[in-house]
């Protein structure tokens, strides 16, 4: 299993927070929900994603923005224009002096906003609303915004998110939710592989026919008991020459790699209200709940139980 892959198939969207804004300028919209992923596109007009402290980002229509959380962010009609309404935890919605606003702005089926059917501008986004929903070792090989533009990128995904998001059957919920997670791996992947040398150096490294190999073992099978020489046994190479390639490339031997990778397993897996600690520890690689503890509050500085109620 490759690197990118293996991150995108634990936790995932359940019960994502799909909507479509519809907008006639001046508009802007703070946004404080403190999600941990959105992903943004405009289906009418155009937009602005204005992160604080950082330079604004445009969208077009076809062009799709994955902003990383929890820090806020404002989407506009034009940068300069201030907020209208706040999006809060939970999806509240207020007016910047706090008054709600939820249901004058409810538009009918996941659709809200100050505009009318023919609006100016039309927004789609999908948000993962837990951080356990996308794996923390993921989110740190981001920026706070990564912008794919439409016309380089040109996704079929999206014109099948503007329909599905309007339509209401049976089982749309999981439909829409299994839509956005193909989106977000397809624009992950067009991301990571552009030649800016933007992408981490784990995901650079699986081109290498010695790494890449070694990575896939380690990801897609955590809890073997793995040591340099078993591994380097496994992609045909000597010891000595597997941890060299492997610290040049990916930045870090691969024990130590593999201590991260299964501390960044269990964080997404304590998200998981009914797993416990030594359940958790078992499908990671560590012989007990103490082993892990140990081993997560060294790497993390906090507790499993700490985390977790973090998390929650």
């Amino acid at each position: 299993m490759d690197a990118l892959g293996a991150l995108l198939t634990g936790p995932r969207a359940q019960g994502a927070f799909l909507l479509r804004s519809v907008f006639d300028p001046p508009w802007a919209v703070r946004i404080a929900d403190e999600a941990p992923l959105t992903l943004l596109t405009m289906v009418r007009g155009e937009g602005w994603v204005v992160p604080d402290g950082a330079e604004p980002v445009r969208l077009r229509p076809g062009d799709l923005a994955v902003v990383r959380g929890p820090e806020p962010y404002t989407v506009a009609d034009l940068p300069s224009t201030a907020p209208q309404v706040v999006v809060h935890p939970g999806q509240v919605s207020t007016a910047p002096g706090g008054e709600e606003l939820c249901e004058e702005l409810d538009r009918g089926l996941r659709t809200w906003g100050t505009g009318g059917p023919e609006a100016a501008a039309v927004l789609l986004s999908g948000t993962y609303q837990l951080r356990g929903e996308v794996s923390g070792r993921l989110l740190r090989a981001l920026p706070q915004v990564v912008r794919l533009d439409g016309a380089e990128w040109g996704s079929p995904l999206l014109p099948m998110l503007a329909e599905e998001i309007g339509r209401d059957e049976p089982g749309q919920e999981v439909v829409l939710d299994r839509l956005l997670d193909l989106l977000l791996i397809s624009a992950l992947r067009a991301w990571f592989a552009r030649p800016s040398g933007a992408a981490p150096a784990w995901y650079r490294a699986q081109a290498d026919p010695v790494v890449g190999p070694a990575l896939g073992l380690l990801h897609g099978d955590p809890a073997r008991p793995w040591t340099v020489a078993v591994l380097a046994a496994e992609v045909g190479v000597s010891r000595a020459a597997l941890a060299r390639r492997f610290a040049e490339l990916v930045g870090e031997p691969p024990m130590a790699y593999l201590t991260g990778w299964r501390l960044a397993l269990a964080a997404d897996l304590l998200a998981e209200p009914d797993a416990t600690l030594a359940a958790v520890a078992h499908r990671v690689g560590y012989g007990s709940a103490f082993a892990l503890s140990a081993a997560f509050k060294r790497v993390r500085g906090v507790s499993p139980q700490q985390h977790r109620e973090g998390a929650g």
